[in-house]
């Protein structure tokens, strides 16, 4: 029954939801979150940078009301799924990443392409690559149109790299600091996360408002 009972939780997952994800399937469910959000177009409703941040608070306080999750395991895991899916959707894009996206009827995906592209264009590749892992959407984008753009193999996995440890790491680290500084911080987690969540969509309000800003110019 135990086994049944744990089936039908993995079942009952919400992909929307941080917590949801990581009781069901733990650190492995980072890794293949992170994978699927920045490597295939169809991840970009992933909560990425919200998975981050409440892996690190669950590192300290899973033990009061969450999945207990380990630091060392967590971080492996987000650098693995975050690196490896940055480098396939370049691969991806590669081989045909304009022709994917020409499919996709999906208008939020088509809105990240034209940021990804102001992206690429106004920063230039390198930094262009590190800045799209803190702007949700425009990380899934960028990189199949990367490589559809024709930036270097070379260029685009260094940069995605330095980009992917700095984005992963660091709101891993911030979670776990929070958790292991502020007593029972587990009560507040939902607006905690409530808030990364805001933080993480402030640099799209800002693009819209600069684009607006910019046409009625």
């Amino acid at each position: 029954m135990s086994a049944l009972h744990a089936l039908s939780a993995q079942l009952a997952v919400n992909p929307l939801d941080a917590g949801s994800l990581l009781g069901a399937f733990g650190a492995l469910g980072i890794a293949a979150v992170l994978f699927a959000e920045t490597g295939l177009l169809v991840g970009f409703f992933l909560p990425g940078d919200s998975l981050l941040f409440t892996a690190g608070l669950l590192c300290t306080t899973g033990a009061h009301g969450g999945p207990h999750l380990v630091l060392w395991q967590v971080l492996a895991a987000a650098v693995a799924g975050a690196l490896a899916g940055a480098q396939v959707g370049f691969l991806l894009g590669r081989r045909g990443g304009r022709a994917l996206l020409a499919k996709s009827r999906n208008r939020r995906l088509h809105e990240g392409a034209l940021r990804a592209e102001e992206f690429l264009s106004r920063y230039g590749h390198g930094r262009a690559v590190v800045l799209a892992r803190f702007v949700p959407i425009v990380r899934t984008v960028l990189n199949p149109l990367a490589g559809a753009l024709g930036v270097g193999a070379r260029t685009f996995t260094l940069w995605q790299v330095a980009g992917g440890l700095v984005w992963t790491v660091g709101l891993v680290l911030a979670g776990y600091g929070l958790g292991s500084s502020v007593p029972n911080v587990d009560r507040y987690l939902l607006p905690i996360v409530a808030l990364v969540v805001a933080l993480s969509l402030l640099p799209i309000g800002l693009e819209l408002l600069r684009s607006r800003r910019a046409g009625a110019r």
